[in-house]
């Protein structure tokens, strides 16, 4: 404390969320059909792998390393919505995208989840989607309980070339 009886601040800058924030509620696209048209952006677009019922993508405001996103190439909000060769293609991404993330950055564990509406946290209420989260042993800690921030300890394009770098080696994914 200082001599006011005020706890001094520190700064956390996370300029890349900016893009975030100022989109919330303004794009009637959905960013996972935009990253669906231009196969030759994917690299841009963080699309780590095509099939053809699915795609996955690094989270562009990821909650930790490695997130990860696996949706339907079709535009469908639920999960009644989806036909089995969807559903089972999503479970099979699902354990392909851990083995990868596994072999190149090692995670503890994770989080494995989806989201159905905005209150219930779905950011993109209108196009199911998985997410895969990496978590490590202590990783929570003071700055996400706290401080309500998130540190990402490695950019998104780095992580992209060695997650296609891995899954080239180890001919992923097996579908």
């Amino acid at each position: 404390m200082n001599g006011g009886g005020w706890l001094e601040r520190e700064n956390l800058w996370a300029p890349w969320r900016i893009g975030y924030i100022q989109g919330l509620g303004k794009s009637k696209d959905c960013f996972i059909c935009h990253n669906l048209k231009k196969p030759e952006d994917d690299e841009k677009n963080l699309v780590l792998w095509r099939t053809k019922q699915c795609i996955v993508i690094l989270n562009r405001f990821p909650y930790n390393n490695g997130h990860l996103l696996i949706a339907p190439v079709r535009h469908i909000a639920n999960l009644e919505e989806a036909n089995n060769e969807e559903l089972l293609e999503i479970i099979k991404l699902t354990r392909e995208s851990q083995k990868v993330l596994s072999l190149a950055i090692k995670p503890h564990g994770f989080n494995v989840g989806m989201n159905f509406g905005r209150c219930a946290g779905a950011g993109l209420p209108d196009h199911l989607h998985v997410h895969i989260v990496p978590r490590w042993d202590g990783d929570t800690n003071f700055m996400s309980v706290c401080s309500n921030v998130d540190v990402i300890s490695q950019s998104l394009s780095e992580l992209l070339g060695q997650l296609k770098q891995i899954s080239k080696e180890h001919n992923l994914p097996r579908l």
